[in-house]
């Protein structure tokens, strides 16, 4: 059982070398599939020196948003499960193991590693983040019929076969409220683990904003009655 890790990465210079050492410490067969898009700081120069057997590396030629990076990241994973990986260090690819469990198990076709389900070191985030995850997370709950606790949440473990049965429009953030609305529509078994979460600050180059939260909000919407 092979996992394919894509990870999206934009202006991570900071944690790009830090966190790929966590990837492959992790005691799995993998292949790391790292899409650059379009960084502006040194991280292109660090990834050129990363030459590592199991390490596919994409540079896009303009910035295309996370969503973009994601899905080029999956139109080259060879794996049996695909987990996508930030490169902020915020997520611990220690958990790698536990979220792969209930796939492998034959419990789940697709599990979301859930920063607010408990159990797990949580750092304390600002209060309008939070909020606004919860408002995220409780409009899909009611809008879909569901019971998730972390909708936002960057690690969604997937099946290869779920993965190319949904068609990903989304080319920014608006990629995590729409894959979350097509696999729910497609009855796909979901299950939550909690993972830890080790909050990163704006001023250490957390990207997503609070204007994020609107086309998010649309993307809910629009998902639940259109393909």
């Amino acid at each position: 059982m092979k996992i394919s890790v894509i990870i999206p990465v934009f202006n991570e210079e900071k944690t790009i070398k830090e966190l790929i050492k966590k990837v492959q410490a992790v005691d799995i067969e993998k292949e790391i599939i790292i899409v650059d898009d379009c960084s502006t700081d040194r991280t292109r120069e660090l990834l050129n020196d990363m030459k590592e057997e199991n390490i596919k590396i994409i540079l896009h030629d303009k910035n295309l948003g996370k969503g973009g990076a994601l899905k080029t990241g999956f139109s080259h994973a060879t794996g049996d499960i695909i987990i996508p990986q930030d490169a902020d260090l915020e997520l611990d690819p220690r958990e790698y193991h536990n979220l792969i469990a209930p796939i492998l198990e034959g419990h789940a076709d697709v599990v979301y590693g859930s920063r607010f389900a408990g159990g797990r070191p949580r750092g304390v985030s600002m209060l309008v983040n939070k909020l606004g995850n919860d408002f995220l997370t409780l409009l899909t709950n009611l809008i879909y019929n569901t019971t998730l606790t972390d909708m936002e949440t960057c690690y969604k473990v997937f099946k290869r076969e779920v993965l190319k049965d949904i068609e990903i429009k989304s080319t920014d953030f608006t990629i995590e409220p729409e894959i979350t609305a097509k696999i729910i529509k497609k009855r796909y078994r979901v299950c939550e683990i909690p993972v830890s979460y080790y909050v990163r600050g704006y001023s250490e180059g957390k990207k997503i904003k609070w204007w994020h939260a609107i086309s998010a909000v649309w993307a809910l919407i629009k998902y639940r009655f259109v393909d």
